[in-house]
């Protein structure tokens, strides 16, 4: 079994790849539809509630965050890797892009209409992943939205299981299993998707899309 890196080791892996990051993956949602589908039903409902401060917490290079920002909203991008917020200013210039930790989110309480995080809960461990849902719950206002978006496990025998990332080992969840520890942290499932790998995919894991809002 891969043991989990500390947060500044992860913080560190993605600083030494980022600009090849950037470079593989600032198009990838031209070929996800499923993708830019959760994140249009995530802009309508944050807009349907009267809202459009959103963060987007895991940001990278930021090319997400400029999506939503596409749709509407009003998106701000924070990430643990200096480097990859230098390539999110530097891309997207209009934008507010902030080094910072889900940990300990430098935003005050209740005042995020949605909160975004794509793939930015994998290299979480089981005990370091409540106190960041936590801080989710605290950071978006009454009625405010999520999208999570993680890899699944293989069932529900197996709630969490540990896999070899490209950049630092990670973990993957089985979605009930996560919609429970939302639903614990007062953040209420509202819609997912679940998209299966194709024949194709190097990962031959499910992509799931948790969409969930603060009572």
């Amino acid at each position: 079994m891969v043991e989990h890196d500390a947060p500044g080791a992860v913080r560190e892996a993605y600083d030494a790849v980022a600009s090849t990051y950037e470079e593989m993956f600032r198009d990838t949602l031209r070929d996800r539809p499923l993708d830019r589908a959760a994140l249009a039903v995530f802009a309508e409902v944050v807009r349907a509630a009267g809202g459009g401060r959103v963060a987007d917490l895991g940001c990278g290079p930021g090319y997400v965050t400029a999506h939503l920002d596409g749709l509407g909203l009003s998106a701000f991008g924070v990430d643990a890797s200096s480097a990859m917020i230098e390539l999110a200013r530097r891309a997207h210039p209009h934008l507010r892009f902030e080094v910072g930790s889900m940990e300990a989110l430098d935003i005050a309480d209740g005042t995020l209409d949605g909160v975004l995080s794509r793939w930015s809960v994998i290299h979480l461990t089981p005990d370091e992943l409540p106190p960041v849902l936590a801080e989710f719950h605290r950071v978006l206002a009454p009625g405010g939205h999520l999208l999570i978006a993680f890899s699944g496990s293989e069932g529900p025998a197996h709630p969490t299981q540990v896999f070899d990332h490209a950049v630092a080992p990670a973990h993957r969840w089985w979605p009930d299993h996560l919609s429970a520890l939302l639903r614990a942290h007062g953040l209420v499932e509202t819609a997912r998707t679940v998209r299966e790998p194709e024949p194709t995919d190097r990962r031959q894991f499910q992509e799931i899309h948790l969409l969930a809002r603060k009572a």
